[in-house]
């Protein structure tokens, strides 16, 4: 068990070194963990950590959202994102140190969707709608373990692809939906 773990009924499983997974090297926490059920998903410096389930019954669903919000809120051409349930859902550390911005003017939904980032070093850790209450949309970089990008994070399904952009091509094997699957 790590030290640095709050979750003592978690045994605590090292990531996969950089150099091994040709990972990405992560931001500041380096005690993040997952087993067979349940992942981390930390903010770039650790202050935020998240503990939530990386299958049913509280994770909905892994997806791509070429929504304008997405675009913008990542400053990227689309989002890669998963829900879960909140009642699945753990804040482990620093949600004292989360910030909220909400609004619903761009959201093609109308509904709102309020954002909560880490007041440090800015990541977004997850959003919320008010068209999906009990439901937290979590962002799959966010998550300590990269193998879990390939596997049980892998998105099933594209969504708002008539705002996807023109050079971007759709993803192989994913289910294409014009608006929102959900």
């Amino acid at each position: 068990m790590s030290a640095a773990s709050t979750d003592k009924s978690t045994p605590y499983i090292p990531l996969v070194a950089a150099e091994e997974s040709k990972a990405p090297q992560k931001g500041g926490a380096d005690d993040g963990w997952s087993n067979e059920d349940e992942a981390t998903a930390t903010c770039f410096c650790g202050a935020v950590q998240l503990k939530f389930p990386t299958q049913g019954p509280g994770f909905v669903g892994a997806f791509l959202c070429h929504c304008v919000d997405c675009r913008k809120i990542t400053a990227s051409m689309f989002a890669s994102n998963f829900t879960v349930l909140d009642t699945h859902l753990t804040h482990l550390r620093g949600r004292e140190n989360l910030t909220s911005f909400s609004q619903s003017r761009t959201i093609a939904s109308k509904n709102t969707m309020t954002n909560y980032f880490c007041s440090t070093c800015g990541t977004l850790m997850y959003r919320v709608s008010s068209g999906f209450p009990g439901q937290s949309i979590l962002r799959v970089g966010t998550v300590d373990d990269f193998r879990l990008h390939e596997t049980k994070l892998k998105p099933k399904v594209e969504q708002f692809t008539e705002t996807r952009v023109g050079w971007l091509y759709p993803a192989d094997g994913m289910e294409q939906i014009v608006k929102s699957w959900m």
